[in-house]
């Protein structure tokens, strides 16, 4: 009988720009209309960082992959989600991945806990992020980390076939 992998603790940092390449793999390795509303990415694959992408809204999780080597695990992306002064106060998750070795360890919930600890420090009292309606696993994790449905914009997207709700979920930071 094989024994089952289990990653340890993951380290959270912000992203530097060197971390443009495997973050870019991670993406495309994820990728899945459960949880992406753009094109599958195609060869030549373009960079992870961009002017809308920066590695300053980004908080990688690293952790001990199953050849023992440290390596990216996940990541998510945490920003304003306006530049309106007057929604300064807020920050929104615009995107999180979590290698398949490392899934089902709690990644995705240390790495939601990290963003609304990086939301806190940066002088927001509130998080926002938007969800497909049939990514059941990602509803429920939010959920379970305190955001709630805010709203729902039925049949906003065709992903495979199919009309798409996108679901607004929001909570409070706490101090």
């Amino acid at each position: 009988m094989a024994e089952s992998f289990t990653p340890p603790a993951p380290s959270v940092r912000p992203a530097v720009p060197d971390d443009g390449p495997a973050l870019a793999e991670l993406d495309r390795s994820t990728w899945s209309t459960l949880h992406a509303v753009t094109p599958r990415p195609q060869p030549p694959y373009a960079q992870f960082f961009d002017d809308r992408h920066l590695p300053r809204d980004i908080l990688v999780a690293e952790a001990e992959n199953p050849a023992g080597e440290m390596a990216l695990a996940g990541y998510i992306r945490v920003v304003p989600p306006t530049p309106l002064a007057c929604n300064a106060h807020v920050r929104q998750i615009q995107g999180l991945a979590v290698a398949a070795w490392a899934r089902g360890h709690g990644l995705g919930r240390t790495l939601i806990r990290a963003a609304c600890g990086a939301a806190r420090r940066q002088g927001a009292n509130r998080i926002t992020l938007r969800v497909l309606g049939h990514n059941a696993p990602a509803r429920a994790l939010y959920a379970s980390e305190g955001f709630t449905v805010e709203g729902v914009l039925p049949g906003e997207f065709f992903l495979g076939g199919r009309y798409v709700d996108d679901v607004m979920m929001g909570r409070p930071l706490g101090p």
